[in-house]
């Protein structure tokens, strides 16, 4: 990396270089308008309302929150026939890990069964996503029933913990159609992709954990989650394992496994691996219902209720010191539910080209859950794995979930003796399967050769939650990917630039290295905008940047310093003390007898650097759109005056 020398002429024509220009004020109430249309409404959706009569409008408003109508008038006999399959695919899958789920939540059984048949059908007429596939899922089940119990033993007080999951599920609703309808969907992007896996892997683990109690045939477990706990739990029991239990235990996991191998070695198979628990929950039952085994050691699932979902309307919990509890829950697992449901739909919409809206999204899956709140329904969202299988089958629109609705109804109201016999063991393998496609270490793998404080920020979160409990790791995730907000806002990039030899173009010298000094002049570029959090960072960055230029030329013997150009291309916008910072930044160019260079400021930038005195401060000539054109200037003045003579410059500059 070397210095350029470069040509100038005597008569260079300054006043033709195109000024840097202050865009015309605008109102107040136009901007505030604008900036608030950019935040809540980036998607512009009343634009397909603009122009329409009246009856229209009303028309696509019911659209909007009902999609249904939008696509029920084109449904095709073809769609029926898919999306029947697909249902009836999914349906034996919700079924088993429903029931499943909702023992992971210390929950009656038949909540899972509740949770499988009014909100799908809720969903299918508000949601936008033709293939996901709602029901309870694991993680918000164990985090429900992990936080409630810290509050409510659910053995001892039964009916106050399900209440209070009632009552969270409410609150978990009221949020996420709160975020839809006030367009506040963004917050969950705070839940980072590298958070996301470093949660679900370790919650998926703790899960896997836990299942020990039902595969070794424990009758007492802790229910602490963390890994340290459960160890403990299990090997001071080494006395009640049962060899039965764990047999079947062992031989119903390696099943489930094997069969989504082979769905995954051949895709056309995709119904083995859906069709596995059910088939679990069968051969289960009958090897019990023959054999006996609940007389040694197996335990079962015993009676489920018979019937379709009574009303639970007057059970939520609205009093203290139990309603805080059932809040912070449904804050906690309702963020969860939401980012995992979003995030599956946006994924399979990806795939068949079409697109979902993330708020109308959130609309939908908060209102199942308050309408699930009031019928016996426990959290409930787009789980991948049952969403996969909706895909996988086919399914056209959302009527598969109408369909799975309608077989759950039926199990309900016909099938639900025949659960008496199931073991609890077949319902923790059907939960560890399912569990072991979620510790994606493959992702972390990723991770960490793309970008290493994503991957401790994936490690702390499985950490947290397999040593600490789930609240703990949650709480470290997303405090760490607040902390890379933060540093990326408050410790910005900047970098010098050089020029790329024969060429106008000036790039980083550190991602291009043959990239050359321009002698006399340094010329750094500020990667972010300008707030209170970054500005004394910049400042003392900037500063040190010309100190290491002053040393790196005593070093070299080359032409001493004069400009300091400062490409703000990249700075959107800047704030007060952004600008306190720049005058700071010019009074010390000025007492080393130095010149500031500004290069194309944008918009929100001038405007604001007009309406201080800091332009005017630094004087307009100051100003240029492009790097080449202030370096090509500051040639000229090096040339045009002796070194450090501020004086000869202004005159050059007032002869010019």
């Amino acid at each position: 990396m070397g210095n350029t020398e470069y040509e100038y002429s005597s008569s260079m024509n300054v006043e033709s270089v195109p000024c840097v220009a202050v865009p015309p004020p605008q109102p107040f109430f136009k901007s505030l308008k604008y900036s608030l249309k950019e935040t809540f409404f980036p998607d512009d959706p009343l634009r397909r309302f603009k122009n329409q009569p009246v009856s229209k409008r009303l028309v696509l408003g019911l659209q909007y929150f009902f999609p249904i109508f939008e696509w029920a008038p084109q449904y095709t006999l073809k769609f029926f026939k898919s999306d029947l399959i697909a249902g009836i695919t999914i349906a034996s899958l919700a079924i088993p890990q429903g029931i499943s789920y909702a023992k992971l939540a210390n929950l009656p059984p038949i909540l899972g069964l509740y949770s499988s048949f009014i909100p799908p059908l809720i969903y299918a007429m508000m949601g936008s996503s033709r293939d996901l596939a709602v029901g309870t899922v694991a993680v918000g089940s164990l985090l429900m029933g992990s936080m409630l119990s810290s509050v409510v033993n659910p053995n001892q007080n039964p009916k106050l913990f399900l209440h209070l999951a009632f009552t969270a599920t409410f609150f978990a609703g009221v949020l996420q159609a709160s975020l839809g309808l006030f367009r506040l969907g963004f917050i969950v992007d705070f839940l980072s992709h590298a958070t996301i896996v470093g949660f679900m892997g370790g919650a998926a683990t703790v899960v896997c954990l836990q299942q020990l109690k039902s595969i070794l045939g424990l009758e007492h477990f802790t229910h602490a989650a963390d890994i340290v706990s459960v160890m403990r739990s299990v090997f001071t029991q080494t006395h009640e394992w049962r060899w039965e239990s764990a047999v079947l235990g062992v031989c119903f996991i390696f099943f489930l496994l094997l069969a989504r191998f082979f769905s995954k070695r051949q895709p056309k198979l995709f119904w083995v691996s859906a069709m596995a628990p059910l088939t679990s929950v069968v051969l289960g039952s009958l090897l019990v219902y023959f054999t006996h085994a609940e007389k040694h050691g197996v335990q079962v699932i015993g009676e489920l209720k018979k019937g379709l979902n009574p009303t639970s309307i007057t059970d939520l919990v609205f009093v203290s010191p139990y309603m805080s509890t059932a809040i912070k829950t449904g804050l906690v697992v309702g963020i969860i539910a939401l980012a995992e449901g979003i995030a599956v739909g946006r994924s399979f919409a990806m795939f068949k080209n079409y697109h979902i809206d993330g708020n109308k999204e959130m609309i939908a899956i908060g209102t199942m859950n308050i309408v699930g709140s009031f019928t016996s329904c426990y959290l409930t969202t787009g789980p991948f794995s049952r969403s996969a299988v909706n895909y996988n089958a086919g399914c056209k629109t959302a009527a598969s979930n109408i369909v799975m609705s309608i077989a759950v109804m039926v199990t309900l109201l016909c099938l639900t003796p025949l659960f008496y016999y199931t073991p609890l063991v077949v319902l923790s393998a059907i939960i560890v399967s399912a569990m072991l496609g979620l510790i994606d270490y493959e992702a972390a793998i990723h991770l960490w050769k793309i970008d290493k404080f994503d991957f401790v920020v994936c490690i702390s979160a499985y950490i947290g939650v397999v040593f600490g409990s789930v609240e703990i790791g949650l709480v470290i995730a997303v405090a760490l990917s607040l902390l890379r907000i933060l540093l990326f806002i408050a410790r910005p990039r900047t970098f010098i630039l050089g020029n790329i030899p024969n060429s106008v173009i000036y790039r980083n010298v550190e991602q291009y290295p043959n990239a050359n000094h321009v002698p006399g002049i340094l010329i750094l570029k500020i990667d972010a905008p300008i707030y209170f959090a970054n500005a004394s960072y910049l400042r003392e960055r900037i500063t040190r940047w010309v100190d290491e230029e002053e040393d790196r030329i005593k070093a070299t013997g080359e032409t001493s310093l004069q400009y300091v150009i400062m490409d703000m291309t990249a700075v959107g916008n800047i704030d007060t003390s952004g600008i306190s910072m720049l005058e700071e930044v010019k009074k010390i160019a000025d007492r080393r007898e130095l010149q500031l260079v500004l290069v194309n400021p944008g918009s929100e930038v001038m405007k604001k650097l007009n309406k201080s005195t800091f332009q005017v401060d630094l004087g307009q000539k100051w100003f240029y759109l492009t790097v080449a054109e202030a370096v090509g200037a500051c040639n000229y003045m090096l040339h045009a005056c002796k070194p450090n003579s501020m004086k000869d410059e202004q005159e050059v500059w007032n002869n010019v």
